[in-house]
């Protein structure tokens, strides 16, 4: 068998395009889709033997150099001269992996037909009880919270674990029998076309067990919708959009399963003074033009260390930015790192000048030279240059 023709492939063919070509024959070809055509069922197969060599570099390496009898040993086919494949179970597997199925141990479509991975006795055994559902929440906290961490309190709905009957769902333990539909197996067998098949007993729904009396307070659900009061510690230096998580505050899950968790989301509401990017802090500070011109000292907040005072140096330029080490917010991730304080200087222009301010700043512009300003004297010589003065 040529396994490029069977695919309508060339020898050049990309994984890709194999993988495609055997997606669309297998979905024609596929036993439900053609019950009881046996011709189709062998065209699955021949297809699925195709891509299971083709799909793998090291199989492909080989088939290419040696033919189909290089590699067909090792799938269950032996030397003969139908398809590799000995039985619909292993052509199933193999589209199974191509459709999505789970890889490194994760349950796969297949395995929810089959009973693969779920363990306790022939022919498949019974589900596992799924983790209980986890939550979400929103909490809202102010700067300074974020700033220095703090402890607020949620008030949450989820269901949890019945106490009257311990999650068992039954009145009293010997109320919890085995079922008689799948002998406790939790699956039974089905066929489905020329083949069969296990899937989750109808009665127990996979448990392998069945409840005769129900506890009166849950009414066999092992669990109950309750309201509860959640501590939720908030972390100096967390941030919005954030998210923590707080184990087992979810939904209690099946019986005698793990119950989910709560992931509460942070949004912290923004600050007057004090702007964030990420660990460091910036302030606006405006200033006056003589303080700018002349220099000054300026007492100044931080978010955790009080007021600091911070020398403005004279001839300070509008937009000027200064940095203040350590006197940040703390790293949420990293215990004793803490970021920057940047202190951006706007100086202001004065307005509404009385009648003495406004003559000794015509006094001091008649006294003032280049020296004074010198990028100005540097734009008007590039303004001379450019113009040929």
């Amino acid at each position: 068998m040529d396994y490029y023709k069977t695919l309508g492939l060339t020898k050049g063919a990309t994984p890709d395009e194999i993988k495609k070509a055997y997606r669309k024959l297998a979905l024609k070809h596929h036993p439900d889709k053609n019950p009881d055509d046996e011709a189709a069922a062998e065209k699955f197969k021949e297809i699925s033997e195709a891509y299971e060599v083709l799909s793998d570099e090291k199989k492909r390496r080989m088939y290419d150099q040696f033919g189909a009898d290089a590699v067909r040993g090792g799938m269950g086919g032996g030397p003969r001269g139908g398809a590799g494949f000995s039985s619909m179970e292993e052509a199933l597997r193999t589209f199974m992996g191509a459709f999505g199925g789970a890889a490194g141990g994760g349950e796969t479509i297949f395995d929810s037909f089959f009973g693969g991975g779920m363990g306790g006795g022939p022919g498949g055994g019974r589900r596992r009880s799924a983790q209980g559902t986890s939550k979400r929440a929103t909490i809202q906290i102010t700067f300074e919270e974020a700033a220095k961490g703090c402890e607020k309190e949620l008030s949450i709905t989820n269901y949890a674990s019945c106490k009257a009957c311990s999650g068992s769902g039954a009145k009293l333990a010997s109320d919890i029998k085995t079922c008689h539909t799948c002998g406790g197996h939790g699956q039974v067998q089905q066929n489905r076309g020329f083949f069969s098949m296990t899937a989750p007993c109808p009665d127990c729904h996979g448990a392998g067990k069945v409840i005769t009396n129900p506890c009166p307070e849950c009414h066999g659900a092992g669990k109950l919708k309750q309201k509860q009061q959640v501590k939720v510690p908030i972390p100096a230096g967390i941030d919005s959009g954030m998210r923590l998580k707080m184990t087992g505050y979810g939904d209690a899950g099946g019986k005698g399963a793990a119950p989910g968790d709560l992931y509460v989301y942070v949004n912290v509401k923004p600050h007057d003074i004090f702007n964030r990017d990420g660990d460091d802090i910036i302030i606006d500070l405006p200033i006056s033009f003589s303080e700018a011109a002349l220099g000054c000292k300026k007492e100044i907040p931080t978010p955790l260390d009080g007021s600091y005072r911070i020398a403005i140096p004279e001839g300070t330029q509008p937009g000027k930015v200064l940095s203040i080490k350590g006197k940040g917010l703390p790293n949420v991730h990293s215990s004793g790192m803490r970021g920057n304080m940047y202190v951006q200087v706007h100086v202001e222009t004065p307005v509404k000048l009385s009648q003495e301010q406004a003559k000794l700043l015509q006094k001091f512009q008649e006294l003032e030279g280049p020296h004074n300003s010198p990028k100005q004297k540097s734009f008007l010589d590039k303004i001379k240059s450019f113009l040929g003065v």
